[in-house]
């Protein structure tokens, strides 16, 4: 079978029967028509000549490969194309298109233990206080912050946001997450009072929570017919230029404020399996990279048990420090 053929039958079956998000499709098709690409370079133009020696030479290739910047694929990445191709694999097979390398014959690299960038408290209520509040504008921008750190909504979930989703009474509401699974997220009172003082000072009637507004003389004081849904991109530029003005230096984006709310509930003693709800994770161990960044009780053991043998240590050396001072200073007491 030609693998043209049949990487766009597996993009329709991604499509219509596993129904994946257009994002999820569009990286799979990223990613296998890369391999296509390296593949055909190396006269492998069907399924049947995929085998491990094809797969072992093209993460040599993955792995040599360097972006404009010079930069080598960073690891994760690198499984990001390993992934897809196991993913395509296994369709092959469960079809039974042809017959081709399994899947299982697939290893990923193992990779260094994922980074996490949060706020600290204190840099959070700089980054809130930030909007003029006096605007349209800069309460949308207020109501925004707020929520996205009350929530932990990903950024896309945030711009897909519908009003009539939106329950001001009880604080929560259901939104539609990653693979399709719809969760229920809570607004805290700071978060309903600034959407609530946003939502009616407009006079639109659009369905999104939060919109653009128009480049006019006075864009904060109307909102024009050309007004809908902010893009990610836009409440990426929004974020970035608060952080800036409240003067954090560490970059900050959505993605770094859904992480500041789940190192806050966790470092406050939210259970685990809570905030993985929360966060709408598949899996506990995608919530498990927070505990290498913040335990609530890690702090306190470090305190209590740590360096006890040294603080006894510490006095006797200022002691006899003390007594080496006393022994080397002259008597002055016979010059008066």
């Amino acid at each position: 079978m030609e693998l043209s053929q049949a990487i766009r039958q597996f993009l329709e079956y991604c499509e219509i029967e596993k129904g994946h998000s257009p994002l999820t499709i569009r990286n799979y098709s990223q990613y296998l028509s890369r391999y296509k690409i390296w593949a055909e370079s190396q006269n492998v133009t069907k399924v049947e000549q995929i085998n491990q020696e094809n797969i072992r030479q093209y993460r040599l290739f993955l792995n040599r490969v360097q972006d404009e910047n010079g930069q080598n694929l960073k690891k994760i990445t690198i499984n990001y194309y390993l992934i897809a191709i196991r993913s395509f694999l296994k369709f092959i097979s469960k079809k039974d298109l042809a017959i081709s390398l399994g899947a299982e014959k697939i290893e990923l690299a193992d990779t260094d233990d994922r980074h996490i960038n949060f706020l600290s408290p204190t840099e959070v209520q700089l980054l809130l206080n930030q909007p003029d509040l006096r605007t349209i504008q800069g309460l949308r921008d207020k109501a925004i912050l707020e929520t996205l750190y009350s929530t932990g909504l990903r950024v896309s979930e945030l711009v897909n946001l519908k009003r009539e989703q939106v329950n001001l009474e009880t604080g929560e509401f259901a939104v539609l997450g990653k693979g399709g699974k719809i969760r229920v997220v809570y607004l805290s009172d700071r978060a309903k009072i600034f959407l609530e003082q946003f939502l009616s000072r407009r006079s639109d009637t659009d369905e999104y929570v939060f919109i653009r507004y128009g480049r006019k003389k006075h864009p904060d004081l109307e909102i024009t017919t050309e007004d809908k849904n902010l893009t990610s991109r836009t409440i990426q530029r929004i974020i970035h230029f608060y952080a800036l003005k409240a003067g954090i230096v560490k970059i900050v984006t959505p993605h770094v404020l859904r992480h500041s709310f789940a190192t806050d509930l966790l470092s406050n003693g939210a259970d685990l399996r809570a905030i993985q709800s929360l966060l709408g994770h598949t899996s506990i161990t995608t919530t498990q990279i927070y505990t290498h960044v913040t335990d609530p009780q890690l702090k306190d053991i470090h305190k209590n048990f740590h360096g006890k043998t040294l603080i006894n240590y510490s006095d006797d050396n200022k002691n006899s420090s003390d007594l080496q001072k006393e022994e080397s200073e002259p008597d002055t007491s016979l010059d008066n």
